[in-house]
């Protein structure tokens, strides 16, 4: 097989303009309805952490300012080499590969095989400009191939693109349950979704509860009902309860991985990953790309394939974040009196609120200890009594 698909691996073909636009489904079919405005059209809801200025200038009065621990992007530095790599690559005249280089694709598939056992090829991945924008578009482009589906499942604590993600593709956005260890309820996901859905999304280690999902159970769940199931594994070198684990560990057919380099490598701002699976679901997915202009810079995958290629940054990361969980563990007992295990996974403490009031405790943390921190309910309905915080640098 090709390493640049054609239009013959999926169904998608053009719509006649005059089949019209998105008319939502009436809230009585459950899932979330996008907001219209008085002409018809979407509304984009406030951006979470657009809502947390009050709270940062409570952080702020601290004599040394406030430290900000809402948001999971990384602070600490990169490797010299890579740093090295994207700015000496000559890549800069042409357009590089949509899908991303061989020797791209080949660093992401030997690292992801030296992690977790797996027996990728450069065939079998295909490169990303960062993961959110592949998480946020995702969903549309599964419509493009299944305009019969419209659901997107996802757990009901969770990163907040994958449900946005369903609202931006005119689609239903529907929670599912979780249990005591924030794994995914998949016996609890009602029929009528599963025969509408068109992916069920699975995170591992989780955002924010960093607990690890069965990632075989939810694998086995997708073939057996035919929905492809996308697993988000951006935190795998952060797993602190044994080995790191993907989902591509139980096979590719009907599953994909998605990788950054944001976390592991603290490239937030190169904007950098990949997706690996199912060969008819990557090829049809990286061939509407193409046409989009999704095209990952080739500065940006020379700094990659040398990030992929190291693993000694990686696991001084793993220390440094490991470290400073330790310390705002103590730090939250001793100062607050609140008692929170550590993670299973991620670099994020998922704090129960004391009284179950989120922005309340967000307030008295930033009064006390001076941090910022993200109030629950920004991943979910049913995540109103806790709080997030990040250890993305120390605190004073």
């Amino acid at each position: 097989m090709t390493d640049e698909a054609t239009s013959s691996v999926g169904g998608f073909v053009p719509p006649p303009s005059s089949v019209g636009g998105f008319v939502p489904p009436p809230s009585s079919a459950g899932g979330f309805v996008p907001p219209l405005s008085s002409v018809g059209g979407f509304v984009p809801p406030p951006y979470p952490y657009d809502r947390l200025d009050e709270i940062k200038a409570i952080a702020a009065r601290h004599a040394n300012g406030g430290v900000d621990l809402s948001i999971g992007t990384p602070t600490d530095a990169p490797p010299d080499d890579v740093i090295a790599a994207l700015s000496s690559s000559n890549s800069e005249r042409g357009y590089p590969p949509s899908i991303g280089t061989v020797e791209f694709r080949d660093a992401a598939a030997a690292w992801l095989n030296r992690r977790v056992g797996t027996d990728l090829g450069p065939g079998d991945v295909r490169a990303t400009i960062g993961s959110k924008e592949f998480v946020a578009g995702l969903p549309h482009w599964l419509r493009l191939r299944s305009p019969d589906r419209d659901t997107v499942l996802y757990p009901q604590i969770s990163y907040p693109s994958y449900a946005m993600g369903a609202t931006l593709a005119g689609c239903r956005a529907v929670p599912i349950p979780i249990n005591e260890h924030s794994q995914t309820e998949l016996s609890a996901i009602d029929p009528a979704d599963v025969s509408r859905a068109l992916c069920l999304w699975v995170s591992s280690p989780g955002n924010p509860t960093g607990a690890l999902d069965d990632l075989s159970a939810a694998a086995e769940w997708g073939r057996t009902n035919g929905v492809p199931v996308v697993s988000d594994e951006c935190y795998i070198e952060f797993t602190w309860n044994g080995p790191p684990r993907s989902i591509l560990e139980s096979g590719n057919d009907g599953v994909i991985a998605v990788h950054s380099l944001s976390k592991r490598s603290n490239l937030a701002g190169v904007r950098s990953g990949f997706y690996a699976g199912d060969q008819d679901l990557i090829n049809y997915i990286s061939e509407v790309r193409k046409h989009a202009g999704f095209i990952p810079p080739g500065p940006v995958q020379a700094a990659a394939i040398a990030a992929f290629s190291d693993q000694v940054h990686v696991d001084a990361q793993r220390n440094r974040y490991f470290r400073r969980l330790q310390t705002m563990q103590a730090l939250l007992r001793d100062r607050m009196g609140v008692d929170v295990a550590l993670p299973d996974g991620s670099f994020y403490l998922w704090v129960p609120a004391p009284g179950g009031d989120a922005w309340g405790f967000a307030e008295t943390l930033a009064e006390e200890l001076g941090i910022v921190t993200s109030p629950g309910e920004f991943y979910g309905d049913a995540a109103t009594d806790h709080v997030r915080i990040a250890l993305v640098r120390d605190t004073p």
